[in-house]
């Protein structure tokens, strides 16, 4: 392994963190407050429009920060990306050309940009390299998100490669957590399948419904190992714009909702409706880059399981419906 020259974002120094309500958002502000950063700017969407590129420009030049982070993205599940793609589309490429050209603009030194294992081609060699982006058509019921997805990855390394500007984007893996969107229009898999075991419980139903056919298989991350990475990344130099980040940790959708009945500790059968609904066969990434930099997950994926269905089942008031 090479030498790499640290890049620090000193504990005073600011960072504009982007999105910091939602999912990967809070943690990251967790993290960056529990690792001893002091100035963590944020946002909400009431006083700062992501959509308006003046705005955003004009807030940047304002704040002046050494680091800015990019959380914000319109997301959701398989049946919000088939049906949204418009809204999909045209949010993401105005948030995150707002924010990076704001960055690149206002001399910014460093920022991080999250895509998604989704930018990678449907039929993609498994498990995925950073390499095989753009070598493969997507997969069709996502193919909006991910498009803007690549416009973003592709801006960051033409910064880098034209203006020697060191922005990284980091590529998760499905990710989970206490602070998650519920909804079962536009909800991920995960919090779709904890509220559907929660909901059968309740209504005292001898089966639950899962989407689709239950056997594409999904790699599986706690969000705060998201939120490390990020951290992580900001503050090391690498010579790639591009690095996957994910756990290894893999099953199919079926035998997700399988763990969660067995956390609820209640019998329940699987009835799969909605067929068409299956996304990829197989998403899975080659981390190896990032561990080449010294980057692993760490979160133990049952025990969080665990933990984010306990939350739900219990405290439902810091959940977001």
């Amino acid at each position: 392994m090479k030498n790499y020259k640290k890049i620090f974002v000193k504990k005073n120094e600011k960072i504009f963190l982007a999105g910091h309500k939602g999912l990967v958002g809070s943690s990251v502000l967790k993290k960056l407050k529990e690792n001893g950063y002091k100035k963590i700017l944020v946002a909400s969407k009431k006083n700062l429009n992501l959509l308006d590129q003046k705005r955003v420009l004009n807030f940047i030049k304002k704040i002046k920060p050494k680091a800015v982070i990019i959380c914000a993205a319109r997301v959701g599940g398989v049946n919000a990306n088939k049906n949204k793609k418009a809204d999909f589309i045209y949010e993401n490429l105005t948030i995150q050309n707002n924010l990076i050209y704001g960055a690149f603009i206002n001399k910014v030194e460093r920022l991080v940009f999250l895509g998604s294992s989704c930018i990678y081609p449907a039929k993609s060699k498994q498990p995925i390299k950073e390499k095989y982006l753009l070598s493969g058509p997507l997969e069709k019921t996502n193919d909006a998100y991910a498009i803007a997805k690549i416009a973003g990855v592709k801006y960051c390394t033409s910064l880098k490669e034209q203006y020697n500007k060191n922005y990284i984007c980091l590529m998760p893996t499905n990710v989970f957590g206490i602070n998650d969107n519920y909804n079962l229009q536009d909800s991920h898999f995960i919090p779709a399948l904890i509220r559907k075991v929660n909901t059968a419980i309740k209504k005292k139903k001898k089966f639950m419904e899962v989407w689709g056919t239950g056997t594409p298989k999904r790699e599986l991350m706690h969000v705060d190992d998201l939120a490390d990475a990020i951290i992580y990344f900001m503050n090391n130099k690498t010579d790639e714009s591009l690095i996957n980040i994910g756990s290894g940790f893999e099953r199919n959708i079926n035998q997700y909702a399988k763990i969660l009945i067995n956390i609820s500790e209640k019998k329940l059968k699987i009835k799969n409706v909605r067929k068409d609904l299956n996304g990829v066969k197989r998403k899975l990434l080659d981390t190896s880059l990032a561990k080449k930099y010294g980057w692993m997950s760490k979160s133990d994926v049952y025990e969080k399981l665990r933990e984010t269905y306990k939350a739900y089942t219990f405290n439902k008031k810091i959940i977001k419906k």
